[in-house]
């Protein structure tokens, strides 16, 4: 054989004897490997964004032995991702390792997938292993519907179910009824009020005799003045305005209609020559029967 034909060899030979080590050595790691104690999640009926959970039992007679590194988290294949693994305690006084795998793919069919196998390196004595866990997963709808009976691709909106409202209507009704007896009562005591103040006070009762009647009646300025006597606790003339304002300090406001008012009076009823000009008898006869009321209150 020449030469360089047993050179060429030399490396094949070289890579077959590594491939071989390498393999014994992987078998004989997974053979020295003991099997951990596993709680398997149920290997049927999941969709998209279900979650499966695997336990496994960590320690032993010895204790508690955490693994050199929990596993990584990430997408496990075109079906799974992991989520970040964590270490329990469970009611058992056991310590497990939880493993989350959520699926995020739908099959078109009705597809076996497998949860991966792990091998767990300890602290100290052999390592775990984790062996495959077939499961099924499933489409969310089929592909298509027979369209038949009941079974239709598209189905009508279902309304939601009426809310228990009928203690709340009840409720309702007892305080509007609440609500309107007071309005009724409050209207009531208005009017009452607002009549005794009628028949007591000097402007009210004035006020409710001068509305019908004519402005330029004398019985209408007479009707005023005796209001106005009333209020004061005596006669009341031209000259005396300040007296009626200091024991009705209230009407102080309108005290250049007063003024106004008597110097009318004293025209009307006292002057011969000249006509007497228009006077608003009745707004100073309201505007007195305001302040009366705003006082009062």
């Amino acid at each position: 054989m020449p030469h360089d034909a047993i050179e060429s060899r030399t490396p094949t030979r070289s890579f077959l004897k590594a491939a071989t080590f390498a393999l014994a050595v992987a078998s004989s790691s997974c053979a020295f490997a003991a099997a951990a104690p596993t709680i398997e999640p149920r290997a049927f009926g999941y969709v998209l964004g279900d979650v499966l959970t695997q336990r496994v039992r960590i320690d032993d007679a010895t204790g508690d032995i955490p693994p050199t590194a929990l596993p990584s988290s990430g997408r496990v294949g075109i079906w799974l991702e992991r989520r970040p693994s964590r270490m329990e305690t469970g009611a058992d006084r056991h310590r497990w390792l939880v493993l989350d795998y959520q699926v995020t793919n739908a099959p078109q069919t009705l597809t076996t997938i497998e949860l991966p196998a792990l091998t767990l390196n300890l602290r100290s004595g052999p390592p775990l292993r984790i062996d495959a866990w077939p499961v099924s997963i499933g489409p969310l709808t089929p592909d298509a519907v027979s369209g038949s009976g009941d079974l239709q691709p598209m189905r009508p909106d279902r309304l939601p179910p009426r809310a228990p409202i009928a203690q709340l209507e009840r409720r309702l009704g007892l305080s509007l009824g609440a609500l309107a007896l007071v309005l009724i009562a409050w209207a009531a005591w208005w009017g009452w009020r607002n009549r005794r103040e009628s028949a007591r006070l000097p402007f009210a009762r004035a006020w409710r005799d001068l509305q019908p009647a004519n402005a330029d009646d004398p019985a209408a300025w007479r009707r005023l003045h005796r209001a106005l006597d009333e209020t004061a606790g005596r006669v009341v003339q031209h000259g005396s305005v300040a007296a009626l304002l200091a024991h009705a300090p209230w009407l102080e406001p309108l005290h250049a209609q007063l003024e106004q008012f008597y110097r009318q009076s004293a025209a009307r009823f006292f002057a011969t020559a000249d006509p007497i000009a228009p006077y608003p008898l009745k707004q100073l006869a309201h505007a007195l029967y305001l302040a009366e009321r705003r006082h009062q209150r």
